[in-house]
């Protein structure tokens, strides 16, 4: 059984999309970062994936965690945003602690799919019993290394079917349906 039962998104990681991504994954420091446009299309292409996403509203929706270092560092975390607008739009329980990033992990920029997958082996913990319908929520899905493992373990924890639900797809992307 594969570890995603689907995956999602709304636009391919190109573009106007990849400029807004990046300007909301990596705002500027100072009044820049105040820009309230990269977090209204952010909010705009959630609300286009919720509409996409296969299957009646989960139980749960889960973003891919940070590790707790690089969360500090950055001081949010993108997928947890994204996360939240799907489920206000979908009504769906938001659970951003119901998984969490156990090892720090090196960027997956520049990594082949094998590297990847080896680079986030073991990264993920469910925090408690997983209920049966779960969205699994990241920003950009390339290989679907990180949404895979991050699946898997909320398998183990007795999830039935997850979702990956992305904002953006990249051309490496397998799985994601871009709608």
């Amino acid at each position: 059984m594969p570890a995603l039962s689907d995956c999602v998104a709304a636009v391919a990681f190109a573009g106007d999309a990849e400029r807004w991504i990046r300007r909301f994954k990596y705002p500027p420091r100072g009044l820049a970062g105040l820009d309230p446009g990269p977090g209204a299309v952010i909010r705009e292409l959630a609300r286009e994936v919720a509409r996409r996403a296969p299957g009646p509203p989960p139980n749960l929706v889960v973003p891919v965690p940070l590790h707790p270092r690089k969360l500090r560092a950055r001081a949010f975390n993108p997928a947890a945003l994204i996360a939240r607008e799907i489920a206000r739009t979908r009504k769906a329980r938001f659970a951003p602690r119901a998984l969490s990033r156990v090892r720090d992990t090196e960027s997956q920029t520049g990594l082949d799919r094998r590297a990847r997958a080896r680079n986030v082996a073991g990264a993920f913990h469910a925090r408690g019993p997983a209920p049966r319908d779960i969205w699994l929520v990241d920003d950009v899905v390339t290989t679907g290394a990180t949404l895979a493992e991050a699946a898997r373990e909320l398998r183990r924890a007795g999830a039935r079917r997850v979702v990956g639900v992305c904002l953006a797809w990249t051309r490496r992307s397998p799985r994601a349906d871009p709608g």
